[in-house]
């Protein structure tokens, strides 16, 4: 086994649903308004899966655009990652249904539950095999169908989510570009604070569930808003000193798109100028575990990413999880 040394993003793609669910038709659904969830959360539309797609088709789409960015064919891909918490099914993974749709037919694949930093830990597992020469080719997607996890009775949190993905093949890397350095952690402590009561073992679906409402996101706003902030202005100071640079060496910020409150936050205390800030939350709402994936791919097709920036990636979300990525782009 060959150690490859560095490895990268060879190309990305995105893909969300057609379907656009404005603030103004939330306004006739909930007890709400435009203008309270502008302020608050930053967002304005978001886009909603149709009956006919599932997870793994949101998949499929965002992954053959950045195929075709890398110039890289389906067989050619070694493994595949998919992270979710909305997958098509418990078993088998939301991976393996990608894997066969695609023709991906050397690939192993798995999926990942890390809640909103999903791509951000997809990245460094993907980065890692390939640096140690177990792979050359690997597939991460970001994906997710939230509106048919969100309590559409409850205005707190149906306002704030969206459906889509985010994809990036990672491949070997010119020495000095790609993943520079990565950070990730958990406090499984706080698990409560952001979850879905009834959805395994520990707490089955059942009538009761249902008439709870259990089955759907739970999360305590501001609890969750507190962590966020503290915990990827963390991450990303740390992911930083492991690559050697500063606030200042950033040429891409690109944080989980939750709310933009918190985005403008945490660039204002790692001190990074608003043109390099990327936000799109406004457009898509929270899209969890694609939400970096389909930021990154706006950035790079923008030609806001540039041979040899400096990119951050910074994530948080249930479990609680978080992380972050450094990487000077290819």
């Amino acid at each position: 086994m060959k150690r490859n040394g560095s490895a990268g993003i060879l190309g990305t793609g995105h893909y969300v649903p057609e379907k656009e669910l404005t603030n103004f038709e939330l306004e006739t659904m909930v007890d709400t308004t435009d203008e309270w969830i502008r302020t608050r959360t930053g967002i304005e539309t978001r886009h909603i899966a149709s009956p006919e797609e599932n997870t793994s088709d949101l998949c499929v789409n965002a992954a053959q655009k950045a195929l075709e960015m890398a110039n890289i064919t389906a067989e050619e891909i070694d493994f595949v990652m998919v992270a979710t918490a909305s997958p098509d099914y418990v078993v088998p993974s939301t991976a393996c249904l990608v894997q066969n749709k695609m023709g991906m037919t050397k690939a192993g694949a798995m999926d990942i539950s890390a809640g909103c930093t999903g791509y951000i830990y997809a990245l460094t597992t993907a980065a890692s095999m390939v640096q140690a020469g177990i792979y050359k080719y690997v597939l991460i997607i970001g994906a997710e169908i939230l509106s048919r996890l969100v309590d559409w009775q409850d205005r707190s949190t149906c306002i704030l989510f969206g459906d889509g993905a985010g994809a990036a093949v990672i491949g070997p890397a010119e020495e000095g570009f790609g993943l520079l350095s990565s950070d990730l952690g958990s406090d499984g402590s706080f698990g409560n604070i952001l979850n879905i009561p009834a959805s395994g073992v520990a707490e089955r679906v059942s009538h009761e569930s249902i008439d709870d409402r259990r089955i759907y996101i739970h999360m305590d706003g501001q609890d969750v808003f507190k962590a966020a902030v503290r915990h990827m202005e963390n991450t990303t100071m740390t992911a930083l000193g492991k690559a050697g640079l500063t606030g200042k060496d950033i040429d891409m910020f690109i944080a989980h798109q939750a709310n933009d409150r918190i985005i403008q936050a945490l660039g204002k205390k790692l001190e990074i100028p608003d043109e390099k800030l990327f936000v799109n939350v406004n457009r898509y709402g929270n899209t969890s575990a694609a939400s970096v994936g389909i930021a990154l791919d706006e950035a790079v097709r923008s030609g806001r990413v540039k041979h040899g920036n400096n990119v951050v990636l910074t994530g948080f979300g249930a479990g609680l999880t978080w992380g972050s990525d450094v990487m000077r782009w290819i």
